[in-house]
């Protein structure tokens, strides 16, 4: 359970970190790219927060993921001059990727494809464990 602390200081982040991120990507010539932060969750003791970033398209993810990690210090340092009238000490920045997008494109998918459990109930004996 989050307590009242931990979201605000998630929702300041969030909002201040996804500027940061897509100021970024258009800085470093990637104009067709959208970065959102879907998810910032702060730890109890503040000292850490997960950050979940989503990426559109989804091609050059895992090469800007990499970026970002690679380049933590430089975004935390960045998201502290933006935050310095509200947080005392930044927590550090962990990246994640977020893909409940794709899963759920992939569950919309597998709904509408030829395997549909709803329009053939005979699959669904296909489906369940032994």
């Amino acid at each position: 359970m989050e307590t009242q602390r931990q979201k605000k200081i998630g929702g300041v982040i969030q909002k201040d970190i996804a500027d940061v991120l897509q100021r970024a990507a258009t800085d470093g010539g990637l104009r067709g790219t959208l970065i959102s932060v879907s998810k910032v969750l702060v730890t109890t003791d503040l000292s850490i927060a997960k950050v979940y970033v989503s990426i559109f398209p989804t091609k050059d993810a895992q090469e800007l993921l990499k970026g970002m990690k690679s380049n933590q210090p430089l975004i935390k340092h960045e998201l502290a001059q933006r935050t310095k009238n509200q947080l005392r000490r930044m927590p550090e920045l962990m990246f994640f990727l977020d893909d409940s997008l794709e899963y759920i494109d992939g569950i919309e998918k597998s709904l509408k494809g030829k395997d549909n459990p709803i329009d053939n109930p005979d699959l669904l004996e296909k489906r369940k464990k032994a």
